[in-house]
């Protein structure tokens, strides 16, 4: 059954590895590479949506690509947020919390 207070959001709309007929969702400069159900589960939570740990599945596969276990965190629908600009607000903390590691490793 559908759940129309929730929003999907698949790791594989992040990766920068897969083409956009792959499944991602953002461009090229708002994906990362390879990310993980935690990073996404941070980025969410920094842009403001909320969810549970149950609502974490990082054994989850990706309808387009079936043969890889990906990985989807639900949040709450906010009101007057499309998914699509749910899906940028992660993106882009994906890439500042990504950017911060990379000028603390060097």
């Amino acid at each position: 059954m559908k759940d129309y207070e929730h929003l999907v959001l698949w790791l594989d709309y992040f990766n920068k590895n897969l083409k956009r007929r792959q499944g991602r969702k953002v461009n090229r400069e708002q994906a990362v590479f390879d990310p993980t159900v935690q990073e996404l589960a941070e980025a969410a939570r920094a842009a403001g949506f909320q969810f549970s740990d149950q609502e974490m599945n990082g054994e989850a596969r990706f309808p387009r690509r079936s043969f890889v276990r990906s990985g989807y965190i639900m949040v709450a629908k906010k009101e007057g947020v499309k998914k699509s600009q749910a899906i940028n607000a992660v993106a882009g903390k994906m890439v500042q919390k990504r950017s911060k590691q990379k000028s603390v490793k060097k």
